[in-house]
């Protein structure tokens, strides 16, 4: 139960931060900024994976500290409001 929260926690400040640092203005409440901080996690945490171990692994990062695990979800954050801006505005 600790884990999910402590994933739900990252994914906050981790979408917040991202939409903070990304340009322009993005949608989306409390409920938005969490879903788009966890879902840079696992976007970071595969890609940091791939670029270190050249294996792709589909997942957040694991066994980390909370900077690197905090880094990579705000850099999968941005890319993940990259990706949602692109397939909402061709809609």
């Amino acid at each position: 139960m600790g884990g999910i929260i402590g994933w739900a926690v990252l994914g906050l400040v981790a979408g917040a931060i991202a939409k903070a640092i990304y340009p322009g203005a993005q949608g989306g409440g409390l409920i938005a900024t969490m879903i788009l901080g966890l879902i840079g996690a696992f976007v970071g945490g595969t890609l940091y994976t791939l670029l270190a171990t050249g294996k792709f692994a589909l997942g957040a990062m694991t066994g980390a500290t909370l900077i690197p695990s905090l880094v990579c979800a705000v850099l999968g954050s941005m890319v993940a409001i990259f990706i949602w801006g692109l397939v909402t505005r061709n809609a």
